[in-house]
């Protein structure tokens, strides 16, 4: 597995769940990607956004979504899936950026799990490929929104060694919100 700084130096987990592997996403992976994603949210959610907003939410809608993102993937565009058994339990994806925000070059721009296979390790080893991916295109430093409420997420950047920099109001759908913004200020490994 590729050494990233900080990301992946977490040796913490509560949930075994066996023998897990991670690879890069491709197209034929955009459905279940879109699954994941919706019950994650549908999941982490419940009792922070809407539940008529969760429960419209359209695999079919994601899945297109996913597909474009797929289909542009490189180092500087990159998703990666965990697989149990051959079954995928969550992915992550970054993306280098062609401008800086908040002066990171580069961006977690989604990292979802099942339930049943969080705190077991799975999480961490996809920052860490997404973020040496990114590294090797180039970034020197990653960037990665959550909404403030989410603890539980708030919590996983914390311990992979992110740093809180900001808050702010933000809209989504037609929702107000506020997110959280957590910075690695190095990734790469020289």
């Amino acid at each position: 597995m590729p050494k990233v700084t900080k990301v992946a130096d977490v040796t913490e987990f509560t949930n075994i769940v066996g023998d897990f592997s991670v690879r890069r996403g491709t197209v034929a992976d955009a459905g279940v990607i879109a699954a994941v994603r919706i019950d994650s949210w549908r999941t982490t959610y419940r009792g922070i956004l809407p539940v008529a907003y969760l429960d419209s939410m359209k695999v079919e809608e994601s899945t297109a979504l996913w597909t474009r993102i797929l289909q542009a993937a490189s180092d500087a565009a990159c998703v990666f899936v965990a697989e149990i058994d051959g079954e995928i339990v969550g992915f992550a994806a970054g993306m280098t950026l062609s401008e800086p925000k908040l002066g990171f070059d580069s961006e977690l721009t989604a990292i979802y799990l099942i339930p049943s296979v969080q705190r077991a390790g799975i999480g961490r080893r996809l920052v860490a490929h997404v973020a040496s991916t990114l590294a090797s295109a180039g970034a020197n430093n990653m960037l990665a929104w959550v909404l403030a409420e989410n603890d539980i997420a708030r919590q996983f950047y914390s311990k992979l060694g992110g740093e809180l920099l900001t808050e702010q109001a933000f809209s989504w759908d037609g929702l107000d919100m506020q997110e959280v913004g957590y910075g690695w200020r190095t990734i790469r490994v020289d």
